[in-house]
């Protein structure tokens, strides 16, 4: 970072002099981490933030409560935390997510903004540090209780919207499945023609996947409520009051809204990832479900001339720079592009939390990174793919109900009474001579080579044309397909 002679300030910490600007909140130690690691250009998920400015803003509360923190000091530790909860000071926090392991740069950043603007509540001026970074606002923490803790309580802080926005896809779903449910269309199976199936049994059943997937994530949700703050470097919990621990739980509790529980074990909820990962690895697999469903869209919107063309998705811009008229899937491109980006992220998450070693896992600051990415590109995705394209999607049941028509595995439906070896008889002939089952079935009833396999007695046209004329009680029974 380039500084004028004038819009400076010269500050110290235990490796000598730095140049930090003149109006900036943070300190020594964040102005070493931006010149140290600029990587991205990216700044830290608000997420990341508000949880650390409440898990200092708990501390200060907790402190001074149990008589180690000085009220006066306290009290300024606490409304500058909660001015970062509010997102007051955003500009402030500029330290690259690919960091120094640990994320202690994360860490001091947070304490140097609050501890100079707690300072100058107190009526001080920046980088005179009445109220000290380490001493007063790290005060019984350590960067390695500080940042699993903040980890699990930024993934909670977004979990209600990302529930919303996939309930309210589930939602969506659903209700097209009632829209949908008297359109009778050919089911297929390997990409081939199967026995029919009800436009509104596709769109349930990716309904309740979706559903089932908010289960899980909200499942392993579950596993981040429990807390290790207060294990300080190694889960000892050394420097810290010895009711430290129970306290903060209820502080953040109280102050969050959250509910959180007492870890039962510091040492592992220090060394350990793995409730990050077993929550990364559900939104992963509502990824791979979104994938599944928008290329499902994407394959029965195709065409229109010379696809399935069964429904049709809101037309929201053109789709080629050189082709008049074309219209493509571009919600559903977006969402797969979107997922793909998270299964990514997972895998991440994955590497990271193997990546630990002894009492600690150095990797936390990317695993948070990935985490509220995933959380904040799924929440996006979600909400646009619900409402710009599921939405509106119009079914084209002239296209659907002609390919059911001419779909010759429905001769399943007649499998029972003539025999699966007949009905294949009948599927082979209906394809070389460009007819339907029935137009084939009937045909051969007229000229009496179609019996009932068990009794050996002509099948009618009458039976023929009873079992055809209704295709949705084709979709409701016992009915076996391959």
């Amino acid at each position: 970072m380039s500084m004028s002679e004038t819009n400076f300030r010269i500050e110290r910490d235990s490796l000598g002099e730095i140049k930090v600007p003149a109006d900036a909140l943070y300190g020594p130690q964040t102005q070493r981490a931006v010149e140290n690691f600029p990587i991205t250009g990216l700044m830290p998920y608000r997420a990341f933030v508000w949880s650390m400015a409440l898990i200092k803003r708990a501390a200060a509360e907790v402190n001074r409560d149990v008589g180690l923190l000085d009220p006066k000091i306290a009290n300024a530790i606490i409304q500058a935390g909660e001015e970062v909860m509010a997102n007051k000071w955003a500009s402030q926090f500029v330290v690259d997510p690919f960091q120094a392991g640990a994320g202690t740069s994360h860490n001091m950043n947070v304490n140097e903004v609050i501890a100079n603007r707690a300072t100058v509540l107190v009526g001080g001026a920046l980088g005179q540090y009445t109220v000290n970074a380490n001493d007063h606002v790290n005060m019984s923490q350590s960067t390695n209780d500080c940042i699993p803790t903040a980890i699990r309580l930024g993934c909670l802080w977004r979990l209600d919207e990302l529930l919303g926005v996939v309930g309210n896809l589930a939602e969506t779903l659903n209700g097209k499945a009632v829209e949908f449910d008297d359109v009778v269309k050919s089911g297929r199976t390997h990409l081939q023609d199967a026995v029919p199936v009800r436009l509104g049994q596709e769109f349930g059943g990716y309904a309740r996947a979706v559903e089932r997937d908010a289960e899980r994530i909200s499942r392993a949700a579950e596993g981040l409520r429990r807390l290790g703050i207060g294990g300080t470097a190694t889960g000892t919990g050394l420097n810290a009051h010895h009711d430290y621990h129970p306290r903060m739980i209820k502080v953040l509790s109280k102050v969050s809204g959250l509910t959180l529980y007492e870890s039962d074990n510091l040492f592992e909820s220090m060394q350990s990832m793995a409730d990050m990962a077993d929550f990364s690895a559900s939104m992963r697999t509502l990824a791979i479900t979104l994938v599944r469903i928008a290329n499902d869209l994407r394959l029965l919107s195709s065409g229109p001339s010379t696809g399935f063309d069964e429904i049709r998705l809101p037309a929201v811009q053109p789709g080629s720079s050189i082709m008049p008229g074309k219209v493509n899937p571009v919600l559903a491109e977006m969402l797969d592009m979107a997922m793909f980006h998270v299964i990514g992220l997972d895998t991440a998450v994955s590497l990271a939390s193997q990546a630990g070693q002894l009492e600690l896992n150095v990797m936390m600051p990317i695993i948070a990174h990935d985490l509220f990415e995933m959380m904040h590109v799924i929440i996006g995705a979600v909400k646009a793919f619900t409402d710009r394209c599921v939405a509106g999607i119009k079914v084209n049941r002239p296209k659907a109900e002609g390919w059911l028509a001419r779909n010759t595995i429905v001769v399943t439906a007649l499998n029972p009474i003539i025999g699966y070896s007949v009905g294949a008889a009948l599927v082979k002939e209906a394809l070389s001579r460009d007819l339907t089952v029935q137009e084939v079935a009937l045909e051969k009833s007229a000229q009496g080579q179609l019996k009932h396999k068990d009794t050996g007695q002509p099948l009618t046209e009458a039976e023929i044309k009873s079992i055809f004329s209704d295709m949705r009680k084709l979709t409701d029974g016992g009915l076996v397909g391959g």
